[in-house]
């Protein structure tokens, strides 16, 4: 009589793909896996179930102030476009910077010439501006800018702007993160327009300056928290102030001042709200309490102007 023959072992398959012969386990779930479910891991190889889970199990990472790290600064890259289209539109139609500029309240004649706002106006004459109800116009103006034959700028008038918003943007937004920063510069537009329609309602305003005011306020506030060296962010604050003095009697310093309030206020909320889950929603809070504020405000001096106690 012939020996038995030995027992064969049994054969070991993928278990995603089990007419797959396989002899690599997981190492984190001891599955078996095939050459095509296998990943690297720090030690072996792992599934790809696994390697889902390990992902959504990794803490995010996140900058002091709560923001995303992100790869570059989208943000500031868009405003810049949004910027400069903006611009070349109003070269294009030089009508734009009548209908979108900031202006708290007008008159339109009817030789369609553009006069200034008094609440009793003759027959013919149309209101235009915030107190019309054209309330794009707080942050359309900031879009905005002189056009290359007018004011004592002209160009250097965005050249300027965009060249502060390259360099510091790039800054704030890398510690903020997207959602932040945009919001930062969206309150310092807002509340440099809102101070231009409190001081100069019949003032007609362009230009990213108060938004950039901001932004630049929050450079400071973001450095100071960061520690970095007190010597040239209080430098930076001295020249940003002394721009503020100087261009007054050539630019919007209600605008300027607006933002730079608006923007400093935003900054010291992401930079000093308590860290843990809470985080985010007192700095969401923060920013929608002072747009709360803007807007009675805008709404409180629009009504006072149409009734004529402005």
């Amino acid at each position: 009589m012939e020996p038995d023959s030995p027992s064969e072992s049994a054969v070991t398959t993928c278990y995603r793909h089990p007419k797959v012969e396989s002899h690599v386990r997981c190492t984190r779930c001891d599955r078996y896996i095939c050459p095509d479910c296998m990943r690297e891991a720090a030690v072996g190889h792992q599934c790809v179930e696994c390697v889902r889970e390990g992902a959504r199990s990794v803490r995010e990472a996140r900058t002091v102030f709560g923001g995303r790290i992100t790869t570059g600064p989208l943000v500031t890259y868009a405003l810049i476009a949004l910027n400069v289209l903006a611009y070349l539109a109003e070269v294009v139609r030089p009508e734009i910077l009548d209908r979108f500029s900031m202006l708290g309240a007008g008159l339109t004649g009817p030789d369609g010439g553009h006069y200034v706002w008094q609440d009793t106006y003759p027959a013919g004459f149309v209101p235009e501006g915030v107190v019309n109800g054209e309330w794009e116009r707080l942050l359309t103006g900031a879009f905005l800018h002189l056009p290359p034959t007018q004011g004592t700028f002209g160009i250097l008038h965005i050249v300027m702007n965009m060249v502060t918003l390259w360099n510091v943007g790039r800054v704030v937004e890398s510690q903020l993160g997207r959602s932040r920063y945009l919001a930062l510069y969206g309150l310092s537009a807002l509340g440099g327009s809102v101070l231009v329609l409190l001081l100069a309602p019949t003032t007609s305003t362009v230009g990213a300056s108060g938004a950039l005011f901001g932004v630049s306020a929050a450079y400071y506030v973001l450095a100071r928290r960061l520690g970095a060296d007190p010597g040239s962010v209080n430098r930076f604050m001295a020249g940003l102030l002394l721009w503020l003095v100087l261009s007054a009697a050539i630019t919007s310093w209600q605008g300027h001042l607006g933002g730079l309030l608006t923007g400093s206020a935003v900054a010291l909320a992401f930079a000093y709200a308590p860290r843990g889950d809470r985080r985010t929603l007192v700095q969401a809070g923060a920013c929608v309490a002072l747009l709360a504020v803007l807007v009675l405000l805008a709404v409180g001096m629009a009504s006072a102007l149409k009734n004529g106690t402005a």
